[in-house]
């Protein structure tokens, strides 16, 4: 009788992707997932700690799976594994802490693998992937705990990555995300011994993944401005429609004391210079971005200096987070804390800007041909499929269940609140 095994994840896409590296390795040692009404011998837990809810969720997830799962060993991996291995360790059924995801292999090794993978070959039951191409981060954002949990910078290697989209490919998936802790870091690792000219960078992957055949198209992960280089947008310009022309960017704020307070490198200014030379050159590209409500000193000039970066810019979604102050960072030990009372205010003017801006985004593709991976079918509005469009929209348009997992050509005919609402431009027969 197989060894049942359960997963569950919290967090980033870089999480996400170690969670399935992991349940890869198990499944060749011959460890099969459980069923909902199935009780697990062993459950993998990846942990999140980018906020105090993050801690929380994660213990609440080791606790639910112990109850649920009472003769189980419950591992468990991630961020907040390493910052927190004690706490975690006293925790219902834990059997292990990894504190450090380069010990993975040696962690599968215990478990019986004897061919430990070199990437993944599918992604759980998504219609995209995930593929993470480097670790770790350099910068030190005053806020921010992962650097601390996350310090080594690791690159993996070229002809690895190229290896694992090609076999995602191969296997059906047709939008692959690239995504790293740092992603605009990766090949920063090689580069320090080298000379200038001989760099590696982001721009030279994504450049070495566009020439593998193949029907698929590539989506990046969060990055930096600075790291929106000249050499990175004429990539994304070269292949129109294999690249999608989204960035997610990270803002955090759009004032130039609070960004000097958080340690980020670069002023608004040029944060929005970024986007406008993505604008010029991409066709109608968009823009997501992260902002922190609340950080410590924001007065309501910053947080106002803030909504206007997000009207230039015209982001199409923005993750609004409360500032949580992380034990061990710089940020944590400010004084000057905004009330709760206020953050709640400022988060929901945001949310309420945000819907604004979205509106004007999506109604500029109005009319404009789409390219939508289908995802899902709506689940009150039978015949009907949603996706995301190239552009990181979501499209509802009508179609067979036949279309899930594939990329479809939709028209772009009217905004509806979240989504946009499409009509085919793609036959069924066209597909078979």
């Amino acid at each position: 009788m197989a060894t049942k095994l359960k997963t569950a994840t919290l967090g980033c896409k870089v999480n996400q992707y170690e969670t399935q590296f992991v349940r890869e390795g198990l499944e060749r040692a011959g460890y099969e997932e459980a069923q909902q009404d199935e009780t697990a011998d062993l459950c993998i837990v990846n942990t999140c700690t980018v906020t105090n809810e993050g801690d929380a969720k994660s213990r609440q997830l080791i606790r639910r799976l112990a109850r649920e799962n009472p003769d189980s060993r419950i591992v468990v991996m991630g961020c907040y594994a390493t910052r927190a291995p004690e706490d975690v360790a006293e925790l219902p059924n834990v059997t292990e802490v990894v504190t450090d995801k380069r010990e993975l292999p040696d962690l599968l090794g215990r478990f019986g693998v004897i061919d430990i993978p070199d990437g993944i070959s599918q992604f759980g039951d998504r219609h995209r992937a995930y593929v993470k191409v480097q670790d770790g981060c350099l910068l030190r954002c005053s806020y921010c705990i992962i650097p601390l949990v996350r310090p080594s910078l690791t690159s993996r290697p070229l002809e690895e990555i190229l290896r694992e989209v090609q076999r995602l490919q191969e296997n059906g998936y047709q939008e692959i995300v690239l995504t790293g802790i740092h992603l605009g870091h990766y090949g920063v690792d090689w580069n320090w011994d080298r000379p200038k000219q001989d760099w590696t960078r982001l721009a030279d992957l994504v450049q070495a993944i566009m020439q593998l055949d193949g029907d698929f198209r590539i989506r990046l992960s969060s990055i930096e401005a600075t790291e929106v280089t000249r050499e990175l947008i004429a990539v994304m310009a070269e292949f129109p429609e294999r690249i999608c022309p989204h960035l997610h960017i990270c803002l955090q704020s759009g004032s130039d004391a609070i960004l000097r307070r958080m340690k980020r490198r670069w002023s608004a200014q040029l944060f929005v210079d970024r986007c406008q030379l993505v604008r010029e050159t991409l066709d109608e590209p968009a823009f997501t971005t992260d902002v922190i409500v609340g950080f410590p000193g924001e007065t309501e000039a910053d947080f106002q200096a803030t909504c206007r970066i997000v009207e230039e810019v015209g982001f199409s979604k923005i993750h609004n987070f409360p500032f949580s102050a992380r034990r061990g960072t710089p940020a944590a030990e400010m004084t000057d804390v905004v009330s709760k009372q206020v953050n709640k205010q400022r988060g929901q003017e945001l949310a309420q800007l945000e819907q604004q801006q979205r509106g004007h985004y999506f109604q500029r593709l109005v009319g404009r041909q789409l390219q939508v991976l289908v995802e899902s079918p709506v689940v009150d509005q039978p015949g009907w499929l949603q996706g995301t469009s190239a552009r990181y929209a979501t499209v509802r348009f009508p179609g067979p269940a036949e279309w899930i997992g594939q990329l479809i050509s939709v028209e772009a005919e009217q905004c509806e609140n979240e989504w946009i609402v499409a009509r085919p431009l793609t036959s069924l027969s066209s597909l078979a």
